[in-house]
Formats: C-alpha cells, sequence, structure tokens
C-alpha cells in the first residue's frame, strides 16, 4: 500500500443505535473503494468487519472492527462499532482512536438513543461530527421527517448535504441529490447515472438550510449569502470543512448502504470536509505531571495510544494503536508508561477485518497494529525514550451485572479464571473475581448479552463450558442481647487428659470484627491460654449459628475460668472458648446482617417517577433526587444489595437505554424478619443438597 501522510488520512468512527446500517455502509465503503472484492452482506455472514463467530452467528456487532480503504488519493481508516448498549466499549475505543464520528441512523427513525450517546461521546472527546441517514429506499420512511427530528434537537447545526428525490406517491427513491454541486443522480447497482434536477419543494427548502449553514461558518461567505449569490462547490465545501471542524455544523448525508446508492458521494464528504488526522493535537501529561501538547508530527518522537487489544488463543496477541506523533516501526525502541518498561516490538500490520497486511511503518495520524506485544494493554501509551508522556486513555464504561460462575465440568475453574483474563485483555469492561467469603467466581459486564457472548466465547475459545446464576449474598450475623456462660471441655482417656474451663460474657459492640477482651483474676485462667481462648472464639464466629454467616459486632469478655496443672493445653482452651460460643451465642438474641449499597441512579425526568417506584419495591430508602449532568436527573438512594441483581436491565429498559448508575457497597444492616428467615432457609436447603 502507497505511504500517506496525516493531510490525507481520515480516521472515521461510525457510531449508532443498532440495527441503523453501520456496518452495511461500511461494507458499502469498502467495495465502492476497491478495498473489497465483494459486497458483504450481514445477513449472509460474508462481511469484512463482523468477522468473529459471534457476530455471524448473532447477525451483529459485538466488537470494535477497523478496515481501511482509499478514495480521491486519500487513505480512510473506517472503526465499525457495535450499537447494541451491552456492548458499549467498542464505541469507547472507536472515539478515542478518530477524528470524526459518523454518526449512523436510519430514514424514518426517531432521534433514537443509541445516537443521542454517539453525540455525547464524540462532544466529550471534542471530535467533530457528521450524520449519515440510511435506508432511504427503504418502505414506509422519510428521510425528511428524520432531519426534521434531527434539527429538533440540534438546531440549525444540522445541515443537509445529500438528499433524495421522492417519486409521485412519496413512498420511492427516484435519485440523490449532493446540493454541493447542485446535480442529481440515479443509481442502479451502484453505478450513478446523472438525472436532470426538478423542483421539489423539500430538495429546495434542505438546499436553503445548507446555504444559511454554510454562510455562518464563514464572514466572506455570508456577505455573499445576504447578497444573493450563490456559492460555488468549493466555497461550499469550504464553509463546510471550516463548520465540521470547530462544530458548528453537522452535515447528514442521506444514502442506502444495502444498495450502494449515494455512498460515492458520502466517501466524497469524507475526503472532502472531514478533519484531516493532521489538525490533530492532544493534550498529555510529562513525566512530572505536567501537561503538554502533543502534535500531529512524523519528525516528532514517538507517542502512540493503544486503543483496542485481540487477545486470541489461535492468532495471538494484537494491539490496536493509534499513532499520534512520530513513526511506529517493528524496529522503534519504546517505552510502555504504565509499566515504565521498554516494549519488545513484534510485527507490524494494518487490517481490513480479520485480514492482516504487513507495513512497514505507521506514521503519525495513522492507525495500525503491532503483535504479540505481551506487556501492552488497552489504554497504554507507547512512546520514544527521549520524550516520556502519557497520552489521555480509553475511557470504558463500568460493568453494571454480576453473575456467579458455575462449571459444568468439576475442576474446570482454573481453565474459567485462565480464559476470562484472556478475554479481559480484549475487553476492559469485563470484570471477574473470585469472593472469598461465597466462594464463587463472580464475572461482571454491560448486560445480559454481553454475559452471554462471554460465556460462548469461553466454549468456542477455550473449551470450557459454564452456566450463571444469580450470585450469593455475603449476610453477617451479630447479637442483640448480653449473655453470661461457661464452656467446660473434659476429657479423660488415660493418660494426660483434656482440661479448659472458661466464662465467657459476649455483647455486641460497634465493631466489623469480634473485640476479645480478658478480667481475669487470680489466675483462674493462666495467660498463656488467653490467645487460644481467642482462637477458639475468632474460628468459631466464623460461622454464625443462624445460617452460617461470619459473626461481627461480639465483644466476647474472658472473665472467669479454671484449669488442670496437668491436663489443660492450648487446644483444651480453644475447644473450650467454643463450647462456650455454641452455648452462649443462641441466646444473644442472633440476628442476620444483610449488605446495604449506596446507589445513584441516572435517567430521563419523566422516567424518575418509574425509577423511584422500582427502587422502594427493591426495600430502598431513597435520600434524595435533583438535576444531574446531561439534561439528566438523579436519585440517591440506599438498597439492600440482595435487590439490585436486575437493576440494570430494569433501568435500561424503563429509560429506553438513557440510565445509568452506580452502586457501592456502604454497610450492614439488621434484615427484616421475613427476608432472614427466607435466607436462613434457603441456606439449610442448599446445605442439605451439598
Amino acid at each position: 500500500m502507497k505511504a500517506y501522510n496525516a493531510e490525507n488520512i481520515r480516521n472515521i468512527v461510525l457510531a449508532g443505535h443498532g440495527g441503523r446500517g453501520k456496518t452495511s455502509l461500511a461494507e458499502a465503503m469498502l467495495y465502492l473503494s476497491g478495498s473489497a472484492d465483494r459486497l458483504g452482506r450481514i445477513a449472509d455472514g460474508t462481511t469484512v468487519l463482523d468477522s468473529d463467530p459471534e457476530e455471524k452467528k448473532r447477525k451483529a456487532s459485538v466488537s470494535t472492527a477497523v478496515a481501511y480503504t482509499q478514495w480521491k488519493d486519500t487513505k480512510i481508516n473506517i472503526i465499525d462499532t457495535p450499537g447494541l448498549f451491552d456492548f458499549a466499549g467498542g464505541m469507547s475505543e472507536g472515539m478515542r482512536a478518530a477524528e470524526c464520528a459518523l454518526i449512523v441512523t436510519a430514514a424514518g427513525c426517531k432521534y433514537d438513543v443509541g445516537a443521542e450517546k454517539a453525540f455525547k461521546a464524540a462532544e466529550k472527546r471534542n471530535i467533530a461530527r457528521m450524520i449519515v441517514i440510511t435506508k432511504t429506499d427503504a418502505e414506509n420512511t422519510n428521510f425528511y421527517k428524520t432531519i426534521s427530528l434531527l434539527r429538533e434537537v440540534h438546531g440549525n447545526k444540522i445541515c443537509p448535504v445529500v438528499v433524495p428525490y421522492y417519486d409521485a406517491s412519496g413512498e420511492s427513491v427516484e435519485a440523490y441529490v449532493n446540493l454541493i454541486t447542485k446535480k442529481a443522480y440515479k443509481y442502479e447497482n451502484g453505478k450513478a447515472v446523472e438525472v436532470p434536477t426538478r423542483a421539489d419543494e423539500f430538495v429546495d427548502e434542505m438546499n436553503s438550510v445548507l446555504c444559511e449553514a454554510v454562510a455562518s461558518a464563514d464572514d466572506e461567505l455570508m456577505e455573499k449569502f445576504f447578497e444573493g449569490e450563490e456559492f460555488t462547490p468549493e466555497e461550499t465545501i469550504k464553509g463546510l470543512k471550516a463548520g465540521v471542524a470547530d462544530g458548528s455544523l453537522y452535515p447528514v448525508f442521506g444514502c442506502s448502504g444495502y444498495n450502494l446508492d449515494a455512498v460515492d458521494i458520502l466517501l466524497d464528504g469524507i475526503c472532502d470536509i472531514a478533519p484531516a488526522a493532521s489538525v490533530l493535537t492532544e493534550t498529555a501529561e510529562d513525566e512530572n505531571g505536567e501537561l503538554v501538547e502533543v502534535k500531529c508530527d512524523s519528525e516528532a518522537p514517538l507517542a502512540a495510544i493503544c486503543f483496542k487489544t485481540i487477545a486470541d488463543p489461535f492468532v495471538g496477541k494484537m494491539s490496536f494503536f493509534k499513532v499520534v506523533s512520530g513513526v511506529l516501526k517493528s524496529d522503534s525502541q519504546v517505552v510502555n508508561m504504565r509499566t515504565g518498561e521498554s516494549e519488545r516490538m513484534g510485527k507490524v500490520v494494518f487490517v481490513k477485518g480479520a485480514k492482516q497486511e504487513d507495513a512497514q511503518s505507521v506514521t503519525a495520524g495513522d492507525i495500525g497494529i503491532v503483535t504479540k506485544l505481551a506487556g501492552v494493554k488497552t489504554g497504554d501509551t507507547l512512546c520514544a525514550p527521549s520524550r516520556k508522556l502519557t497520552l489521555e486513555k480509553v475511557e470504558f464504561p463500568e460493568p453494571c451485572l454480576s453473575m456467579a460462575v458455575k462449571v459444568r465440568k468439576k475442576g474446570e475453574e482454573d481453565k474459567v479464571a485462565a480464559g476470562l483474563a484472556r478475554l479481559m485483555e480484549e475487553d476492559p469492561t469485563i470484570s471477574f473475581v473470585i469472593n472469598k467469603e461465597t466462594r464463587e467466581q463472580v464475572l461482571s459486564g454491560l448486560g445480559e448479552q454481553h454475559l452471554d457472548v462471554i460465556v460462548s466465547k469461553l466454549k468456542s475459545k477455550f473449551g470450557v463450558e459454564v452456566d450463571l446464576k444469580v450470585p450469593k449474598v455475603a449476610y453477617r450475623e451479630t447479637i442483640r442481647k448480653k449473655v453470661e456462660v461457661q464452656g467446660r471441655h473434659k476429657k479423660q482417656s488415660g493418660g494426660h487428659g483434656q482440661f479448659g474451663d472458661v466464662f465467657i460474657r459476649f455483647e455486641p459492640c460497634d465493631s466489623e470484627d469480634m473485640i476479645f477482651a480478658e478480667e481475669v483474676f487470680g489466675g483462674s485462667v493462666p495467660k498463656n491460654f488467653f490467645p487460644a481462648v481467642e482462637k477458639g472464639l475468632r474460628d468459631s464466629m466464623a460461622k454464625g449459628v443462624l445460617a452460617g454467616f461470619p459473626m461481627v459486632g461480639v465483644k466476647a469478655t474472658l472473665y472467669d475460668g479454671s484449669y488442670h496443672p496437668v491436663d489443660s493445653s492450648e487446644m483444651a482452651f480453644k475447644t473450650a472458648a467454643a463450647i462456650a460460643y455454641k452455648n452462649g451465642i443462641p441466646d444473644a438474641n442472633p440476628v442476620l446482617l444483610e449488605p446495604i449499597g449506596s446507589l445513584r441512579a441516572y435517567m430521563p425526568d419523566e422516567k424518575m417517577g418509574d425509577m423511584m417506584s422500582d427502587i422502594t419495591k427493591r426495600r430502598g430508602r431513597v435520600l434524595g433526587m435533583g438535576p444531574a449532568e446531561d439534561k439528566m436527573s438523579e436519585i440517591i438512594a440506599e438498597v439492600p444489595m440482595a435487590e439490585m441483581g436486575d437493576f440494570a436491565t430494569v433501568l435500561r429498559s424503563v429509560t429506553h437505554g438513557r440510565g445509568y448508575f452506580k452502586f457501592t457497597f456502604e454497610r450492614y444492616e439488621e434484615a427484616p424478619t421475613s427476608v432472614a428467615l427466607k435466607v436462613i432457609e434457603e441456606t439449610k436447603k442448599a446445605a442439605e443438597e451439598n
């Protein structure tokens, strides 16, 4: 492949709601530009970008895919991201690597949540935004209705560039009008045939909107606009380019990715209007923690960000890099700023989906892959030793749905852990921990589909089958009453016997552990046996008397006892302490404690009532509410952790994907009697089954 400088590179991320045609559009771009020898179809499993077996099975993207193409002497790196919210980590990766977001929606659709989230993500990254309205040729669709809905949200920033002519019925697209050149084209098998323009009220209105928007981006064009003069194509492109660069304009392209209609005009628009990689200037942190600017300059020292990782047991590890400055080569001397270690570079390649192409180097502004970088993770900065700095990492959403992993074949727990460790290299939105209390392997992700894909990959890639179940809750037990009890252990079996005798006072206290004290007078229990008594109590309190959960908030005071000069031993006093625990705790009014979490839930204002009702049903206590960022509202509450299992799913359903939440452990509280009885019964039943 010919070498491109940053002025001739465009890095485009396709983002938007699921099912709006992002991958089909990308396939059309690759095919039209000659980068694919056939037009990939999702239904047939023949796409370049949805190459993962899971994607072919589900007919939907579940991970970010990258492919480059060439158009009008410009290299376009296409980053296709999943639209399903369960795979939102993919959009985070794509946004980090691009200078322009191509936000995809479909004709006739409302301003959907996926588009809204894509706009917010692009705005947060401060990258340019362009809009594609696909499926303009589908039945019962209305391109102009979608334009109108976009304008309701974004106002005069919406700037139509390619719009359709409809037939007399208003249901079928006859041709597409390029408002920049004022030319109309009819498409047959992806081939553009110019047709005469004609009077059309919708097209004329869109042309007026375009001219006014372009004029607002340039003072000279504004003057010409007020004088009633028409803009040349070059002037229109100049105005659009300026407006896109400063974020004041969102050009809109109508097309049909499935049938290739007007995709060529979109490719022209990307080359002519989207920001070049050369405009990139990033802020990084140097070794002293100071912020420095890093310009896109191939002559400068290397600085590159790893924005995606593939860790496949068969293909090997591939690290996707956006080179911000300098040149990345297989013999580059680089430092990983996260570890401080030098990295031994692997082979450098470009990719088109799953296909690799060897590369001599990756220059500033371009995207490439380095193979077999064992020490590199997503978000790492690789830089030249002569200029050490850390680029902004990839911001991933936190996992919000947790399930316990149960292997189908006993003894394969280690294989599960090893497989998930590899998958976590690919997908930082996965979390995996072993709960020491419940002895469960707990997997967390962004939703049910996300976890389902992980389970499927464990089977296909690592040969281990698992089931998911609701995780156990780490309850606690404590006491509410003070009791004094004797624990006496006496055993004679010939020779030396065993003798230990203790009097212990158990009482409630404010502690997350057991507090041990002694008030022994006159040597009734020698001091050298105190540690054994404490050890016996601590071992016993690891399992409460109600349901076997750890005891907390108990003060145990050894205040009397007796011993035998020959038969007493540490083991005897340890056993005596255990007997005291067993005899005394049931009389100390033991109760079950449940973990309570602090919840901050965010949702559109009109959904607050629904979510407050849901939180109340979960035995939650609403502590406050009010406005939050991004025109959202916040509910602050405390909710039992046992009730939060499906909260992520419900919140997403009620808010149509807009809502999100943060939930952290706060403290333990006494469980209601009905809850405690249920937990005790379930625990006993589980013990009997095992």
